[in-house]
């Protein structure tokens, strides 16, 4: 069972999954169901792990993938990818760039960094490094038109945002970097059969995670992802019933000797 974490895990900028989420996800680990995390996120919060004790974990949209302790992935830009996304054309957007250690953030004149920025202890923009770059973030009302000319500049880069949920949002990752392919790597690092496998996500990031799983669950309602969903949580606040349910029935399964 693979995880977005915002608004499928834990709530939107959240730090920790609910109790009846944890105690589920302890069970379905006991029953012998392999865990992941694949999130937008460049780190998951600690509490997060702790609680979960994922089988592996996919960061950067799917870019970064550890199972267990070893680093299956780590895709990266090249010189002329981060040329041009860099060439962005947004006046006063702020702009974060992500290595597998550091963040470096551009911010408009008067705007203060926000509070994940502080804890991470980020460093300027002009400080980042031509190489290593997984990840760039875009906060800016015209991202969309960014995101078209990206599209039809180099449609080999992935980008998701830009659209609801998050209109005013862009993620860009390199060729290949996005939470399908890391579900596919992480489920074969783990011997997990393809048929066997099941992702949760809520947004236009985690559709080609869902396209990919053998069972797609979709919490929430966006639009966009209800063609590629089996089923449906409807708010993230019901995450832990559902996933009890489904331990109830594995328990049951096994209980029977099927």
């Amino acid at each position: 069972m693979a995880f977005d974490l915002d608004g499928t895990l834990i709530p939107d900028a959240g730090r920790a999954a609910a109790p009846d989420v944890v105690d589920a996800l302890g069970r379905l680990r006991a029953l012998g169901v392999q865990l992941a995390i694949i999130t937008g996120r460049d780190t998951p919060p600690g509490a997060v792990r702790d609680a979960m004790r994922p089988h592996a974990v996919a960061t950067n949209n799917g870019g970064r993938v550890l199972v267990g302790d070893d680093l299956h992935q780590e895709a990266s830009f090249t010189d002329a990818d981060l040329e041009a996304v860099l060439a962005h054309e947004l006046p006063g957007a702020r702009v974060v760039l992500f290595t597998a250690e550091t963040l470096y953030v551009d911010l408009p004149p008067g705007v203060e960094p926000e509070p994940w920025m502080l804890a991470r202890s980020f460093r300027p923009l002009a400080d980042a490094p031509r190489a290593g770059i997984l990840k760039a973030g875009y906060y800016h009302p015209d991202v969309a038109g960014l995101a078209g000319r990206l599209r039809e500049g180099h449609p080999h880069l992935v980008l998701t945002g830009a659209q609801a949920p998050y209109p005013h949002f862009l993620t860009v990752t390199p060729q290949g970097a996005h939470k399908g392919a890391a579900l596919t790597l992480i489920a074969d690092a783990l011997d997990v059969p393809h048929d066997r496998t099941v992702a949760f996500g809520d947004s236009d990031n985690d559709q080609a995670m869902l396209e990919v799983a053998a069972f797609g669950v979709q919490v929430g309602d966006l639009p966009l992802l209800t063609p590629h969903a089996d089923a449906r949580v409807d708010t993230q606040a019901e995450l832990g019933a559902f996933l009890h349910a489904w331990a109830d029935r594995i328990e049951a399964t096994q209980t029977r000797g099927w």
